[in-house]
């Protein structure tokens, strides 16, 4: 089949397919009594599901209500689309493919070659809660957050897996374990230079470590992070590897801890590289 649309034409498509899928998964309980309602009561829980047979991002939980779309944008070579987060808000934006390609991937008539309409997308929700909420991502605690942004790559998932990000409120009045947002307290940047490629020197970080203890020696870097969940790659909720966005290509990262057979070696613990802000750090979780 041959299309017509241009790029900019595909990426409107792409956006409005996606958010009139996400309206309709999350059922017909979004009357503005009941979102009046939501946004009264104290944040319980919200789980995001991305990768079903659909292709839709569906919404779960008792404090679904709390969460509007944001947008949504096609984005290429790994960029991150900047999205504007209402001051006291949560964002939560997800990296996933568009519905047409997750249909096509299911029937096993994926082509070898993606056409270019077909670039992943990042779909954004604002989540109604000023509170600590603690992120978990497919069942392994990744981080407490209060007025952030947390986001998470689907698009390394098998045909027919499936990613869940869960929110969920304080226990028992628990104001939370907060850890430093990676590119804020942290950082002496502008938001002039936010994307401009500037020069840093790779933190080591290990397989097995901690989430927080890697977010800790990745925040000095002042980069957007976002997360992704890989199977059988060690201990379930630790991290196996960060990638760092290099400016070298549009593509190239320095992995960390870095591959046996790195070819062409990249820079790694301790040495000073070229960081591409426009794209953000990965820090893969083994589930």
């Amino acid at each position: 089949m041959h299309t017509h649309l241009n790029p900019r034409g595909a990426a409107l498509a792409a956006g409005a397919g996606v958010l009139a899928a996400v309206m309709l998964a999350t059922g017909c309980d979004g009357t503005a009594a009941t979102a009046s309602a939501g946004a009264r009561a104290p944040f319980s829980t919200v789980r995001f599901t991305v990768g079903g047979p659909g292709g839709d991002v569906q919404l779960s939980g008792m404090s679904r209500s709390a969460v509007r779309p944001a947008g949504s944008h096609t984005v290429t070579a790994g960029r991150a689309h900047r999205f504007t987060r209402p001051e006291g808000r949560l964002l939560v934006v997800l990296r996933h493919w568009p519905a047409a390609r997750i249909e096509r991937a299911s029937r096993g008539r994926l082509p070898r070659m993606r056409p270019p309409e077909e670039s992943a997308v990042e779909t954004a929700f604002v989540v109604n809660t000023a509170g600590w909420v603690r992120a978990d991502l497919d069942g392994a605690e990744l981080q407490w957050l209060r007025g952030d942004t947390i986001r998470v790559d689907a698009t390394n998932t098998a045909v027919g897996d499936v990613t869940h990000l869960t929110l969920s409120g304080p226990y028992g009045g628990r104001s939370g374990q907060p850890v430093r947002p990676p590119g804020t307290r942290a950082c002496t940047r502008s938001d002039d230079d936010a994307t401009a490629a500037r020069r840093a020197t790779l933190p080591d970080i290990e397989a097995g470590s901690t989430v927080p203890k890697a977010l800790g020696r990745l925040s000095s870097l002042c980069l957007d992070i976002q997360y992704t969940s890989r199977p059988d790659s060690g201990r379930p909720g630790t991290v196996h590897q960060v990638l760092i966005p290099l400016a070298a290509r549009p593509t190239a990262v320095a992995a960390l801890p870095s591959p046996a057979a790195d070819t062409p070696p990249a820079p790694g613990p301790g040495e000073r590289a070229l960081l591409d802000p426009s794209r953000p750090a990965t820090v893969v979780v083994a589930r």
